[in-house]
């Protein structure tokens, strides 16, 4: 019988690797926990019309890559595909909107869409992702971008850049959209995408097939088109990252996929990815809370892909991560060294160092290639004649050098060692 393996299109971390993997994660998160986002749980699967609605059916997410499936009660459930309905979604259930605005979360974890994998492209992705919701305001949708901007920054990243654009309001959009819809009708279109320009003209601007993009040069642009309002925002927007140093290059032809962004749209993109060039995007969505049965309330936010993030650390040769799993291993001779040295790791561990040992009665040399194995700074070497002389040999794993202390010190000695 044939061994098990992942599911296609899935990517797993394993040590050592996935000491990156939980970096960018933690380096990422804390971006946004500096700037007063505060965790929200979500679930893993919501009831599919969630999305359908919010979301939108013309979107390739909804249409083409959702986890769909009827549960045991015969209801309709999705495995989430991204994070914002669900986000707006519990705002509005628990009445988080009722207190003060904004309201600022933050969420991470694995989202699932059914795409074709490559790399870059998983059917299981790892995001972060904030929301500000409750407040239209610029300097909230700079503060957002910013956010993602310091994560990447944080983990030593260059290589990318931020694009941005408007896609506009309530009043610039219908106008927009009628005259995109006059142009696209006298373009040799397919069916299907003739089809999808019936339903939301937008989602034509984000074909992806070169002979398309080649119909769509001479499109008009909705950033040309803005009402005088969103045409300020965008402004002020810009005039806020400018004051807080984020560089960005405008992208009028950039469209989201997902229906619900409206106003500023941006994208962090990463050319050294390839055809996956971005790495985190995200924009403001002034009606979505509505549209799930809430206030009308703007928000604005994004989603970082973590495992994008982390194939970026690895273009631009960026590990700003250690891979040892502890920084003191205990090697114990005997039955009695080994109950002296749990107990001293537990000491230690207390105090917030991270110890492991070496288990299963091993010898001197075994035990020293697991200590070297385990990336720690630190053995502790303990036998029968140290515990006779109340001493413990403390090895340096760098320099080689051991000395012996007295056992009842080690605990205080080590732990001050790795402190200077």
């Amino acid at each position: 019988m044939s061994a098990f393996a992942a599911p296609k299109g899935i990517p797993e971390y394993v040590p050592p690797d996935s000491a990156g993997f939980e970096h960018v994660h933690n380096t990422l998160v804390s971006a946004a926990d500096r700037a007063g986002y505060g965790l929200i749980e979500l679930p893993v699967f919501e009831e599919t019309a969630l999305y359908t609605r919010g979301v939108g059916e013309s979107t390739d997410v909804v249409s083409k890559e959702m986890y769909t499936f009827a549960d045991r009660g015969e209801r309709s459930v999705t495995l989430r595909p991204e994070g914002t309905a669900g986000v707006v979604r519990s705002v509005i259930e628990h009445g988080l909107d009722r207190a003060g605005l904004p309201v600022k979360l933050r969420y991470a974890g694995p989202f699932f869409r059914y795409e074709r994998p490559q790399a870059g492209r998983y059917r299981q992705l790892q995001q972060v992702g904030i929301e500000a919701i409750g407040v239209d305001d610029p300097a909230l949708d700079a503060e957002v971008i910013a956010v993602a901007d310091e994560g990447f920054r944080a983990l030593g990243l260059t290589g990318y850049r931020l694009e941005i654009t408007s896609l506009g309001d309530t009043e610039s959009r219908p106008p927009y959209r009628a005259m995109l819809q006059e142009f696209l009708a006298g373009l040799p279109l397919d069916e299907a995408t003739r089809m999808r320009a019936e339903i939301n003209p937008l989602r034509v601007l984000d074909d992806k097939r070169t002979e398309v993009r080649a119909l769509l040069s001479d499109a008009p642009l909705l950033v040309d088109h803005l009402s005088a309002a969103s045409a300020e925002h965008h402004a002020a927007v810009k005039q806020h990252l400018d004051d807080l140093g984020v560089a960005y290059v405008e992208n009028p032809r950039m469209v989201r996929g997902l229906d619900y962004y409206t106003k500023t749209t941006f994208e962090f993109v990463h050319d050294g990815l390839g055809a996956q060039s971005g790495i985190g995007g995200g924009g403001r969505y002034d009606g979505l809370m509505e549209t799930l049965g809430g206030q009308p309330l703007s928000g604005v936010g994004f989603g970082i892909g973590v495992d994008r993030t982390l194939l970026a650390c690895g273009v631009e040769g960026v590990r700003p991560w250690s891979t040892a799993r502890a920084e003191v291993f205990g090697v114990p001779l005997g039955d009695e060294a080994k109950r002296r040295l749990v107990v001293l790791a537990g000491r230690l561990r207390r105090l917030g160092v991270r110890v492991d040992l070496s288990y299963g009665g091993r010898g001197l040399k075994g035990a020293m290639k697991s200590a070297d194995r385990s990336g720690a700074r630190y053995a502790l070497v303990l036998g029968e004649r140290d515990i006779e002389a109340g001493t413990i040999g403390v090895k340096d794993l760098v320099s080689g050098e051991q000395r012996a202390v007295a056992l009842d010190a080690v605990v205080a000695e080590v732990a001050g060692l790795l402190q200077a």
